[in-house]
């Protein structure tokens, strides 16, 4: 029986946050501007549910200021191919995968890093969803520039918001973060909005949330097959909406080296520095469907591996790899779940980067 591989690509695949990356290399104080902007973001999505909102809009609210730091296409471009940073393993990995099974990108990503990443690693770029943007087509005005750097600059002063355990609204905040928040708002919502540069809110469409989980409709329907024989792997807030489709129709869906959103939303945590493992997962998947994969999984040992049925290259592979312990692995649960979100989170950090591992 066919079955169908999906994967989110920065986290999964690579280790880049490619749009971070960016604003900190041609925005002053860029770092921290995407910084604030994204925690914004996990509220929008996950607290307030702003409807039309979408999980890494983070991608879009910051076009206005790229736009205003002169970045273009031929800027983003170069920068992603001269940075791309992969975790190791990943052309082995989705080379395998391919040769077994249709596989899939569905990334939050502008479509510049994600032609550069296809390019190096030699998968088709017509396999692959992403932020489809085309910067060049957008002016802005002089006086347009000066507003758009002193916002850039306000925000970057900012503090960091905390979003408390079990908020429900922005009431359940603190009082500052209320303050910073409403700030957010009137600068996102009615400031940018009046300018000529809205179009690029109107106009883009980030491929997050609940456009992932529309790209695996769009997948299994080109394919004509269930969503039962989907794996899907994900790291991030941008995949909760993928976990839940993929999960609530029988597939299988896998956290690699996630943050507490992808832990909590998928059935297998992976924590590795290696994409061999995701290899492993997918090859007892693909040909012998999620039962054995999660036999794999429940059965994560040395002694189990080696008499599985996972190609045998890949299992000489892992221990070539990993001869003494072999990363971690496993079936998430109500009692592990906690646990499992915090060492998952920190090795997320380890892996790429604390400015990077600590993004939602």
């Amino acid at each position: 029986m066919k079955r169908v591989f999906v994967s989110d690509c920065e986290g999964p695949i690579s280790k880049n946050d490619n749009a971070y990356e960016l604003t900190a290399q041609f925005v002053p104080d860029g770092d921290k501007l995407f910084s604030i902007i994204s925690r914004y973001d996990d509220v929008l999505a996950d607290v307030v549910k702003k409807e039309g909102y979408n999980a890494g809009d983070t991608l879009k609210l910051i076009l206005p200021f790229l736009k205003a730091y002169d970045v273009t296409d031929e800027k983003i471009m170069a920068f992603s191919v001269q940075n791309l940073l992969l975790i190791a393993g990943t052309k082995e990995t989705l080379k395998h995968i391919s040769s077994i099974a249709p596989a899939f990108i569905v990334s939050t990503s502008y479509e510049h890093y994600i032609m550069a990443l296809c390019a190096f690693v030699g998968f088709p770029f017509e396999n692959t969803y992403c932020t489809r943007i085309c910067i060049n087509k957008y002016g802005l005005t002089d006086q347009e520039k000066t507003k758009l750097k002193a916002f850039a600059q306000e925000i970057a002063t900012m503090n960091m918001v905390t979003i408390p355990t079990g908020a429900k609204s922005t009431s359940d905040f603190s009082e500052p973060d209320q303050v910073t928040l409403k700030r957010l708002d009137q600068i996102f919502w009615k400031e940018i909005p009046a300018m000529a540069c809205a179009k690029l809110f109107s106009e883009v469409t980030t491929v997050g949330g609940e456009q992932k989980a529309q790209a695996i409709r769009e997948i299994t329907k080109k394919l004509r097959l269930p969503l039962s024989n989907v794996m899907y792997v994900g790291d991030s807030i941008t995949d909760v909406q993928a976990f839940q489709l993929v999960r609530e129709n029988g597939g299988l869906t896998v956290s690699f080296n996630g943050n507490n959103y992808a832990v909590t939303n998928a059935e297998v945590s992976v924590m590795s520095e290696n994409n061999i493992v995701t290899a492993v997962i997918a090859d007892a998947f693909v040909k012998r469907g999620k039962d054995e994969a999660v036999k794999i999984v429940e059965n994560w040992n040395p002694s189990h591996l080696k008499s599985s049925p996972i190609e045998p290259s890949l299992i000489s592979l892992l221990f070539a790899l990993y001869p003494e312990a072999l990363p971690k692995v496993q079936i998430v649960t109500q009692a592990n779940k906690e646990s499992l979100t915090r060492e998952s989170s920190e090795f997320r950090k380890k892996v790429r980067g604390q400015a990077v591992g600590r993004l939602g």
